[in-house]
């Protein structure tokens, strides 16, 4: 072989070592740059996960708080209704009180 040939081949064989470097050192950082991204990722899920949490937390509060609402008014109502029928069964006995009394009083002298 001659010396020309031989640096040629040493000149190209130079040239892949320096590429074969270039692509390990890519692959470095493409995987260094894999990692950073899936540590973003990881990040982003972990942020979003507690946003989507707190959300639904102040959206079960306020179905709560609206279920709550809804039955204190009910509630008041069923109050108010019940004191009004308490009302009605008074003025009832009332109402009928004295002929009870002429009622019984007739009872007890029949007897």
């Amino acid at each position: 072989m001659s010396q020309v040939e031989t640096s040629k081949v040493d000149v190209i064989i130079k040239a892949l070592a320096g590429l074969e470097a270039d692509i390990d050192s890519l692959n470095t950082k493409v995987a260094d740059m894999k990692k950073n991204l899936q540590t973003k990722t990881q990040k982003e899920i972990d942020s979003l996960l507690e946003q989507v949490r707190e959300m639904a937390t102040k959206e079960a509060e306020r179905i709560i708080n609206e279920a709550r609402d809804k039955a204190k008014a009910q509630a008041q109502q069923i109050l108010k209704s019940g004191d009004s029928q308490v009302e009605k069964m008074k003025k009832q006995i009332d109402a009928k009180f004295d002929e009870a009394v002429e009622h019984v009083v007739s009872t007890i002298l029949k007897a």
